[in-house]
């Protein structure tokens, strides 16, 4: 309906010029050249007629390549913050300016004047953008002036998360967003899928599965939880390293970085971006132990020392049970002499409870 409407108009329009063109056309012509040519309104008709004839076949054609440019258009223009496009106008409206205040002496040059103007310009509105593209950190202020707060601002929107391949390989990341600790909008940035994708194609059998288990929890994520997890197809060819586009990304949202890797987690202190450590939210909420306690264990292995039994509790935390050695595969009674935090982790020592009780007794 609407490209008949068009098409409709265009067709018209098209008429009524054609016919004024051979209206005004026609004498001049017959002045300039000496011929006679036929006159007449059948003759202004006549050409309205076929320059609206022609508009009329080609115009779905038309249409279609003006709809094609403008997604086309629309597609490369997502890539672009909005910020950069603000930026990049106010950049245009000052070197503008200033390219309309120096043509006034220019245009009076004769010959070459209009000529120069019109370079002075473009060059002008080049060197005005690229300035002030190249330090729009400095010019965030601008944005801020002209950006109105949406709705959603107004009621202090938790920032994005950004993940890292580390933590969707790890596999807590789903577990942690079903039990809630982490709201708001999850990003996975393309290249990071990239990444994934690259893994689960390893040859090596470990990475293969782990990356094909990352896939699996970020297609459960989107599919069978309520979490709002959005694919950002966006690089930075510029950029080498996956760590160092990770913190521009996150720079750029404002967001934060959720990760296990160390490396990363110390290059975001340094460039001021927050980071969310599943490892250390692990360390967290681990239960505290305090020496006198007394716990369940059960011996799997001999420790380092003589004597030494090696237990774990749920979350993975290591006991060493002096003297623990002859319990190996059973499950004992055990008490909290010490405990020590590790880079690694935490570790605690204990003693049997059997023997502990055996020497108050002799005692």
């Amino acid at each position: 309906m609407f490209k008949s409407i068009i098409r409709i108009i265009l067709t018209i329009t098209s008429f009524v010029g054609g016919f004024e063109l051979f209206k005004t056309a026609v004498p001049s012509l017959m002045v300039a050249t000496g011929l006679a040519l036929p006159q007449g309104i059948w003759v202004q008709v006549a050409g309205g007629t076929v320059f609206g004839l022609i508009i009329y076949f080609i115009t779905p054609s038309l249409i279609d390549y003006i709809a094609r440019f403008a997604t086309w258009t629309d597609s490369k223009m997502r890539n672009i913050p909005t910020q950069d496009i603000i930026l990049g106008v106010v950049g245009l409206l000052f070197a503008l300016l200033i390219g309309v205040l120096l043509n006034f002496p220019l245009s009076r040059i004769p010959w070459v004047g209009p000529y120069l103007s019109l370079a002075v310009t473009l060059v002008m509105a080049y060197l005005g953008v690229t300035f002030i593209l190249n330090r729009k950190d400095e010019f965030a202020f601008i944005t801020q002036l002209i950006k109105r707060p949406s709705a959603v601002e107004k009621k202090a929107s938790p920032p994005v998360k950004v993940l890292d391949t580390s933590v969707i390989i790890d596999g807590r990341i789903m577990d942690i967003c079903k039990a809630g600790f982490i709201e708001g909008q999850i990003i996975v940035p393309g290249f990071i899928l990239e990444e994934l994708r690259h893994i689960a194609d390893s040859s090596d059998l470990l990475k293969r599965n782990r990356g094909r288990r990352g896939l699996d929890i970020l297609n459960k994520m989107q599919k069978e939880m309520d979490i709002d997890v959005k694919i950002i197809n966006k690089d930075y060819e510029d950029i080498a390293e996956v760590d160092s586009k990770l913190v521009k990304i996150a720079q750029e949202l404002r967001g934060l970085i959720v990760t296990n890797d160390y490396n990363l987690n110390k290059v975001c202190e340094l460039q001021g971006v927050v980071v969310l450590n599943i490892n250390e939210l692990a360390n967290a909420v681990k239960p505290v132990v305090l020496p006198g306690e007394e716990m369940s264990a059960h011996i799997i292995k001999d420790g380092k020392e003589a004597g030494q039994g090696v237990a774990y509790l749920d979350d993975g935390t290591m006991i060493v049970v002096e003297g623990g050695k002859r319990y190996i595969g059973e499950t004992i009674e055990v008490l909290v002499t010490s405990v020590l935090q590790t880079a690694a982790g935490r570790m605690v020592f204990a003693k049997p409870k059997a023997s502990f009780s055996e020497k108050v007794t002799m005692k």
